[in-house]
């Protein structure tokens, strides 16, 4: 006990020993550490005498970064991209969506996404599919937008022939059961029910700006399936579809983590020459319309009074969202878009704040800390390879509407006023932070490659996109916004309508210098 308790008492003395003085200032003393007594006076910022040179990795040039995109003989592309890891990304991306349904029942491709991996001319059920993928570590995922589909797997990059012939599968062979197509229906009713109870309502406020920017074409038609609809869609109409929209060259095979050399392999293995289960691989109408924005309004009146799913009430709020018609994302144009949107910003009433947050946005500045009442108000950016729509959605208490658009059309007016260099280049920098951050993701990186594949068969380079972002200056900003407030005004109000102005009063405040409302008399109250 004696020896543990002296062992102890040097411990907390130091390493001196007994009857020696302390070391006084003057020359370095050397400090017996329990490992590495070797080397004991050379600071941490000098390489240690006699351990070999590190050797680091290096990219040579720019090839290392390049995106490459192959076609082969039936139209199909194949674009990978390095990254280094265990595991890789790999999906087929189509042009397909909600856009296309113009002359098929609206919701078909809400179909396809829930029935994606269920059982093929391969697989017997869905379990299957996943058992195969879980050897490989694998998950999967598929994810229809207004004009993408895509089918997307995360596995170990060794199983990439298995990964890729279960793609081609899933895609070109589904079995589409009556007993798949039932659950599907269930699933997608859930959903609406879902969509109309939930508390949030930006995707509900979504769909209807779309559809009020869009009357009934292209980007404008039902992304989710209407009720009516449900019973209605089966397997010929659903066969009818993917014959049309389900061709090679409208699809990209696209890989991040894996060989491109590889990749290109598999493909012509599992994706060339296969005859679909619809029995033909040549389109016979597909739908070529390009967007044509109509502006509008789609009101929706509802009690949001009691939409807490639990015992705490939450405010009743009515909810608005005006947008005005941007540019395509293959125009050049869109950069400034961008950044424009990212200017202006925006969020909840609540916010954890810190950097990155943007709680120096004009919409937060502006809007949320100067009007304690606004409970959000936040700016979006919808682009399409025809058309754009830029947007702000903001909520508040029903009787403070009218206040609430009149601050929000002042806001779009003052787009095309004075921009500040020091709050441009604050937008341009977090702009260029969100697009490196996001890509670091291996999944993002994946859709990426794929989206730009698709649309442009070739992918910018995040250098490339950061050095047009650098170039935006405010003359950019302030013309895009002109040219934006020329366009008919899209509104979507959703909550206690009976103060919202007419659709034809916010059209003249956004016509107008100051983005003031038409003020109205009344004689009773």
């Amino acid at each position: 006990m004696a020896a543990v308790v002296l062992a102890a008492t040097r411990l907390l003395r130091g390493s001196r020993s007994w009857g020696r003085p302390p070391l006084r200032c003057g020359a370095p003393a050397c400090r017996q550490f329990s490992s590495g007594g070797a080397y004991p006076n050379i600071p941490l910022s000098c390489p240690l005498p006699g351990v070999p040179k590190p050797v680091f990795a290096t990219a040579d040039g720019q090839e290392k970064f390049e995106t490459k995109v192959t076609t082969l003989e039936n139209g199909l592309r194949v674009a990978s991209q390095n990254k280094f890891g265990q595991f890789c990304t790999v999906g087929i991306l189509i042009n397909s969506g909600s856009r296309y349904e113009a002359k098929y029942l609206s919701g078909i491709a809400h179909f396809l996404e829930k029935l994606a991996f269920s059982s093929t001319s391969q697989f017997a059920s869905k379990d299957e599919i996943l058992l195969t993928l879980e050897k490989h570590g694998g998950i999967c995922d598929c994810q229809t937008s207004r004009d993408t589909t895509m089918y997307a797997v995360s596995a170990d990059s060794k199983g990439l022939d298995t990964v890729v012939g279960l793609l081609a599968d899933v895609v070109l062979h589904p079995k589409l059961t009556d007993e798949e197509i039932e659950m599907a229906r269930m699933a997608i009713q859930f959903e609406l029910e879902d969509l109309n109870m939930r508390p949030d309502p930006e995707p509900l406020l979504t769909e209807m700006i779309h559809e009020a920017a869009y009357r009934e074409n292209t980007v404008g038609l039902h992304r989710f399936c209407p009720t009516e609809n449900i019973v209605k869609i089966d397997r010929e109409m659903l066969h009818s579809y993917l014959r049309n929209y389900y061709t090679p060259e409208r699809m990209v095979l696209a890989g991040v983590g894996v060989e491109h050399d590889d990749l290109v392999e598999c493909a012509r293995k599992h994706l060339v020459g296969t005859r679909p289960a619809w029995g033909s691989q040549t389109a016979v109408d597909v739908d070529r319309s390009i967007a044509q924005y109509t502006g509008g309004v789609v009101k929706l009146e509802r009690d949001m009074s009691n939409v807490s799913p639990g015992p705490a009430p939450f405010p009743e709020l009515t909810h608005i969202m005006i947008g005005l018609e941007s540019c395509s994302f293959l125009e050049g144009d869109f950069i400034p878009f961008a950044v424009l949107n990212m200017m202006m910003g925006g969020g909840g009433s609540f916010s954890a704040g810190g950097p990155g947050k943007g709680m120096f946005t004009r919409l937060y500045l502006n809007v949320l800390n100067r009007h304690h009442w606004m409970y959000n108000a936040t700016a979006y950016h919808h682009s399409y390879e025809d058309t754009g729509l830029l947007c702000i959605h903001a909520s508040a208490d029903p009787r403070q509407v009218r206040e609430m658009v009149e601050i929000i059309t002042k806001e779009f007016i003052s787009m095309a006023g004075t921009v500040d260099v020091v709050e441009l280049e604050r937008a341009k920098t977090q702009l260029m932070s969100m697009l490196m951050m996001n890509l670091e993701s291996r999944p993002v990186i994946f859709e990426d490659v794929g989206r730009q594949v698709l649309a442009t068969h070739s992918r910018k380079l995040p250098h490339e996109l950061c050095a047009l972002i650098r170039d935006v200056k405010p003359a950019d900003v302030r013309r895009v916004s002109s040219k934006m407030l020329r366009g008919k005004p899209a509104v979507a109000a959703l909550g206690d309508l009976a103060d919202l102005p007419s659709y034809e009063h916010i059209q003249a405040a956004l016509s107008s210098r100051d983005g003031r409302l038409p003020r109205t008399y009344r004689l009773f109250r």
